[in-house]
Parts: structure tokens; sequence; C-alpha cells
């Protein structure tokens, strides 16, 4: 049973402008340490941040069927691969607390990114 869906969609030029005003301060303020070894080795970094933070933004949305969502902080969600060469979702702290609290059995994660744009959708079942 599905229940939670989450879509977002990402401008890649917005967070390159975010990361390079910001730093290191935005890679550790946004993503988890191998999420931003991960995208910093690419040949496009900024491609793999923004499909990283519209994942992040999807999942919210998926998990926004408890009061605690508003509390969620976005190291507390982590793409990971599922060992196939498959993205799916870590969750941690209150994350892992929302989802624990609607059931949630499995986390569906699907990356899609050109070179403007960067999208993720979420799907949680149990």
């Amino acid at each position: 049973m599905i229940v939670g869906i989450g879509l977002d969609l990402v401008d890649v030029a917005r967070v390159h402008r975010l990361i390079a005003s910001k730093g290191d301060r935005a890679l550790r303020r946004l993503f988890t340490p191998d999420e931003a070894s991960y995208a910093m080795a690419r040949a496009h970094p900024y491609v793999h941040l923004a499909a990283r933070v519209a994942a992040k933004e999807a999942a919210y949305k998926a998990l926004s069927g408890s009061l605690e969502a508003r509390g969620i902080g976005w190291r507390e969600m982590e793409v990971v691969s599922d060992g196939a060469s498959r993205p799916t979702l870590a969750l941690y702290g209150a994350a892992a607390r929302c989802a624990a609290a609607l059931g949630v059995t499995r986390v569906w994660l699907t990356l899609s990114h050109s070179e403007t744009t960067a999208g993720a959708v979420v799907v949680l079942e149990r």
C-alpha cells in the first residue's frame, strides 16, 4: 500500500550559485559527507547535488503525513545506492520517526536530470 508520494524539480544553476556563494558551509548543511563526496567526484557535480536536493524535497513531501515532518533536517535523508546501482533513501532521526509512524517498509526513489534541471520522485510503501 502506498502511504506517501513526493515529486520535486530543482534548477541546477540555483544549486551551483548556492554552493559557489556559501561553499563548504552549504555542502555540510544540505548533504551528508558521502553525498557531497559522491557528487564532487563527478564531472558535473552540481547536477548530482541538485538531484539530491530534489530527492530530499520529494521525500519531505512524501513524509508530510506526519506533524513531525516539519522538523526533518536535510541530513536526516541520504541518497544511497541499494547495492544494485539503484538509488534509495536512508532515513535518520525525525525522517525515520515519520516513516515509522506511517508504517513505511520500503522507499522507492528515482532521480533524473538534464543539464539545467534535476528531478526526483519518492514513493513510500507499507
